[in-house]
């Protein structure tokens, strides 16, 4: 209804804002009420650490939203560092991360935290990084499990991001069985998965009862649904029919305002 803002929410699949990446036009903090002002019931982001724990809950808390989701710490993003966990070096960083996150979580009342791989570092063999990777998700897994918080891994393409070590579902899946604690979920990120390998309907109804979080965008350009090859209506559907339960993170780059691209949703819903 023109003048009214869409409810998110209220209809599966149940989608969350992304604020690293929506709502740029906007501060930081100033991007919760942007959210919720369009319809959204919740966010995520990627990283919270520049901010204060009670700051963000406050901010959450005020505008009436839930946060869903935020990562590890990841290293230096800003020198190129895609996140750790398969560092064989900074096993203790990563254990300390942990804590953090979950000091984090708890203030804000975030049911999951995602571990980002990493990208192996120079030098190091693939079997050393893949044990290194195993026993860090098992550290973060219990951890996180004693308290009360899931954790959820995300396959990330390697065009974007050359030489990250988890690049597909298959893999990620078989690190999640190594770990060996049910804790430990996947987040199945739409575009990433389209990037490496495609076949999207069949590999989301095969992977969905170990699929903890789910993520968007289109490919190519990583901009919003409609903008790309995908079809998005029918993704939407079929996470309908499997029972899907959990949010649809919106983590994409708009083509021109958050606000301006969301006509996409209710596209979906007439398709």
């Amino acid at each position: 209804m023109p003048g009214q803002a869409p409810d998110f929410g209220k209809n599966m699949p149940r989608f969350s804002a992304n604020l690293s990446l929506l709502y740029a036009e906007h501060d930081f903090l100033n991007r919760f009420g942007a959210a919720r002002a369009d319809g959204f019931k919740a966010v995520e982001y990627q990283f919270p650490y520049a901010y204060g724990k009670l700051e963000l809950a406050d901010r959450a808390r005020s505008e009436g939203l839930e946060v869903v989701l935020f990562n590890l710490p990841a290293g230096d993003w800003a020198a190129g560092e895609r996140g750790i966990a398969c560092h064989p070096r900074r096993v203790g960083e990563f254990q300390d991360s942990v804590g953090l996150a979950i000091d984090y979580a708890r203030a804000i009342g975030c049911p999951r935290v995602n571990c980002l791989a990493g990208i192996k570092p120079s030098g190091e063999s693939d079997s050393r990084a893949h044990e290194t990777l195993v026993e860090n998700l098992r550290f973060a897994a219990f951890a996180l499990q004693r308290a009360g918080i899931g954790l959820v891994m995300e396959p990330v393409n390697s065009r974007d991001n050359p030489g990250f070590f988890v690049t597909t579902t298959r893999f990620a899946q078989a690190l999640i069985e190594e770990a060996g604690n049910d804790n430990l979920k996947l987040q199945y990120d739409i575009y990433h998965a389209q990037v490496m390998e495609g076949d999207l309907a069949v590999t989301l109804a095969e992977n969905l009862p170990r699929i903890g979080h789910i993520q968007l965008a289109d490919n190519p350009g990583r901009h919003e649904p409609g903008t790309g090859e995908i079809n998005f209506p029918f993704l939407f559907r079929q996470l309908d029919n499997l029972g899907y339960k959990g949010w649809v993170g919106c983590e994409y780059r708009p083509l021109t305002t958050t606000t301006a691209g969301l006509s996409w949703i209710d596209a979906w819903r007439s398709a």
